[in-house]
């Protein structure tokens, strides 16, 4: 920037003239010392080269001043500038000069030329080639996939009644280095809403300073309950839980769910595809990658479908006290009660003792978590003598009117058969055989058939196999080899009144089922399907269908034996007055680990049928190691009350007597 100062351009015009009053001095001078030295060199004999001067100024002495100076490096020319505080004018560009500076003004040129040339093209990529690409990109970065929470699908029974349903739970944590109270107040608010002692609460808050886990699955009420007293210090953690309302009294049936809502026992987890929903995966989107998505917000409806059980939740609550009381009374170990309707299998009732509450199922045992009636096997004794009747009938090997003598003991290949009591009956028929439960009688009756045809006939019953429900750990039942069967007398003899084999009561009460539906061999089962609020069916179980084992005749005899079992037989303790009932008891030693069989320990049963006009329902009873009593006397009352309950339950209306 030129520099001036306040006299303007009259200083600039006197500096001047200065300047061109030295500079033409100067050239005077060289003129005068230029003709000296011509004048020398004449003297000397020299010739000129030429006779004009040597030295021509086209230019100001100023301006040979300054490309003198601009010869100069860069920094110092700059300070020369500076200090003189006068700046040059050139009327001619220097070629030294103009060269680099023209260089340098193209490549910087070229340079920028290039770079918006790559910046379009990058512009060109991003905004036109690869744009949808990148837009799916950032969707993708904007949505955060989270599985959603689905609640299973309700669990209803027959009437549905509500046995499992999701619902909201809360966790409550403890907090002390936030406590404003001290740990004796704040227990002593906690401990009549979660029931619990205080001192015992005391000292789980002085376990640690924070994070410690009060309690778990509080509904919403409790927790708003707490939540009122304003306590600083505690944190409710939600989340859902599978919530049982008929606690243990379908527990057998639905079993229970883990804590990451997978089924675990029961029809929670032989159905798990069908309790699932399935929906649209749920997308939350960031906001802060970028703006909301609007493909991102996925609205999902639940469907309204329920798994319909063929349970009777009334029927369960009801029986489970009667299980529980005759149980106790004899001092047993365990027992189980079922009903099955004869004519599909649909099972109506399933209790065992001991049982559990789904909703604290962790707190159970092992022994109250398994369902026995399909998970363990017993020898049936007795109460399959009436299906051992049905095979010799089907046969032909004898005739319902056939009769045997009975002379209280007999031996078979060496070893004694006898009957309970040890006494003998005489000459009885195959009704009175059922009825008084004669054990060298049905001896005789399975005599009259063949061992190999007598096996082909404990195959075709499903003897060995599982009765195909669908509920989990179902094992089949034992039954000895062909070999083993047909090689030795002794066994057939056994089998005859029930024992050298094992069964689960499941498989027991599907074959007295074939009893009372005219010979159909039908699969039991508890689901009936899934339905809409509309009760309409969108899913339902394929089952296969009944198998004819024995003729209606048949089944209609030996039906007609185990009524006048009960009427005046060992089942007189299932009688009803008003109602036809077939039954047939049962008492077996149990096996022991040696191959023989325990002096004291046995399982009782009773087999009951209703109404037998027009059979409807199976029931039975197994009570385990009971301390003393028989089948009649100790399972036989417990059908009874079951029956009765039943009666009443469902309407079934007395017989019309002739």
């Amino acid at each position: 920037m030129r520099k001036t100062n306040r006299f303007g351009k009259r200083a600039g015009t006197a500096r001047r003239a200065v300047e061109n009053q030295a500079s033409s001095r100067r050239l005077n001078s060289l003129r005068q010392d230029r003709s000296s030295r011509n004048k020398r060199k004449d003297q000397t004999g020299g010739e000129s080269r030429s006779s004009e001067p040597v030295l021509r100024f086209e230019k100001p002495i100023s301006s040979l001043r300054e490309s003198q100076r601009l010869r100069q490096p860069y920094r110092s020319h700059q300070n020369d500038r500076e200090s003189s505080g006068i700046e040059s004018h050139s009327s001619h560009p220097q070629t030294s000069l103009a060269r680099p500076s023209r260089f340098r003004l193209v490549l910087v040129w070229s340079i920028l030329i290039a770079g918006g040339l790559v910046l379009m093209a990058n512009v060109f990529d991003l905004q036109v080639v690869r744009s949808n690409q990148l837009q799916q990109m950032a969707r993708t970065q904007q949505q955060s996939p989270m599985p959603a929470f689905v609640p299973r699908r309700p669990i209803v029974d027959r009437q549905n009644n509500i046995l499992a349903v999701d619902r909201p739970v809360y966790s409550l944590y403890a907090h002390p280095t936030l406590f404003r109270l001290s740990h004796e107040d704040i227990a002593t608010e906690l401990a009549p809403i979660l029931k619990r002692p205080v001192d015992e609460l005391v000292k789980e808050l002085y376990s640690g300073p924070s994070g410690i886990r009060l309690t778990d699955f509080l509904s919403e009420a409790t927790a708003g309950e707490i939540q009122r007293k304003w306590i600083d210090g505690l944190e409710f953690v939600h989340h859902s839980a599978r919530h049982y309302p008929r606690s243990e009294s379908v527990a057998e049936v639905v079993g229970y769910v883990n804590f990451d809502g997978e089924g675990q026992a029961g029809v929670e987890l032989n159905h798990q595809d069908e309790l699932k929903r399935s929906i649209e995966e749920i997308s939350l989107v960031d906001e802060e990658i970028g703006p909301i998505d609007r493909s991102a917000r996925h609205f999902f409806q639940l469907d309204d479908l329920r798994l319909k059980l063929t349970i009777d939740s009334r029927l369960q609550r009801l029986v489970r006290p009667v299980l529980n009381e005759g149980v106790s009374k004899w001092g047993a170990k365990r027992g189980t009660v079922m009903v099955m309707d004869v004519r599909d299998g649909s099972l109506l009732c399933l209790v065992n003792t001991p049982s559990f509450d789904p909703n604290r199922y962790f707190d159970a045992d092992l022994a109250s978590l398994k369902n026995w009636a399909l998970t363990d096997l017993y020898e049936p004794g007795s109460t399959f003598k009436p299906i051992n009747v049905a095979i010799a009938l089907e046969t032909g090997a004898i005739q319902p009117n056939s009769s045997f003598y009975d002379p209280g003991q007999i031996f078979v290949d060496g070893w004694p058969i006898g009957n309970a009591g040890r006494g003998g009956f005489g000459q009885i028929d195959v009704a009175e055989i059922i009825s008084v439960s004669s054990n060298v009688g049905m001896v005789r009756i399975m005599e009259q058939m063949s061992a190999s045809d007598y096996y082909d006939w404990l195959e075709k019953l499903g003897l060995g196999e599982t009765s195909q429900i669908d509920l989990p750990f179902e094992i089949p039942g034992q039954l000895k080899s062909r070999e083993q069967f047909v090689g030795s007398p002794v066994e057939a003899a056994t089998t005859a009144f029930g024992q050298g084999f094992a069964i689960s009561p499941i498989q027991m009460l599907r074959l007295q089922a074939t009893l009372a539906n005219g010979g159909k061999l039908v699969v039991p089962h508890t689901v009936d399907g899934l339905f809409d609020s509309e009760e309409r069916p969108h899913w339902q179980p394929d089952l296969p269908p009944p198998r004819q084992v024995f003729s209606p005749e048949t089944a209609g005899s030996v039906l007609e034996m185990m009524e006048q079992t009960v009427e005046s037989g060992t089942g007189q303790g299932a009688y009803i007055p008003g109602y036809r009932i077939a039954g047939k008891t049962g008492t077996a030693q149990k096996s022991t680990a040696g191959g023989g069989y325990s002096d004291s320990a046995i399982v009782t049963s009773f087999v009951g049928i209703l109404p037998v006009e027009s059979p409807r329902y199976v029931v039975l009873a197994v009570v385990d190691e009971p301390n003393g009593g028989s089948g009649g006397e100790v399972a036989a009352p417990i059908v009874k009350s079951v029956m009765e309950i039943l009666i009443g339950i469902e309407g079934i209306p007395p017989a019309e007597l002739e």
